[in-house]
């Protein structure tokens, strides 16, 4: 694994330890909420709902994100992990948003 190219402060106990991951959590956050207003714009924007899982695409995203996160130092397995489970919930999102624009529900 290459070098993180982010720093990572020392921790002397739990409390610092959590007290970065909720500050990170934080960032995280907005930036998936953001990323679910682009899902909402696919779910107009596409007109069949079998188009709203696209097989070659998932790959060629966790295809890119695997190489970001070596390239940070993130283990590949955990990027691939975490993407997979957020496109998951992105594409079930997709679905339902599809769905109810079009009074499917």
């Amino acid at each position: 694994m290459s070098k993180p190219s982010l720093s990572v402060e020392h921790c002397h106990d739990m409390q610092d330890v959590r007290r970065h991951i909720d500050a990170i959590d934080a960032v995280l956050v907005p930036l998936l909420a953001q990323r679910q207003g682009y899902v909402a714009q696919a779910a107009r924007i596409k007109q069949n709902l079998d188009d709203v899982v696209d097989e070659e695409r998932i790959e060629y995203i966790v295809a890119r994100v695997r190489q970001m996160a070596q390239a940070t130092g993130l283990e590949p397995d955990i990027a691939e992990g975490a993407w997979r489970a957020m496109m998951a919930g992105y594409i079930a999102f997709e679905h339902r948003e599809f769905k109810r624009l079009r009074g499917m529900e």
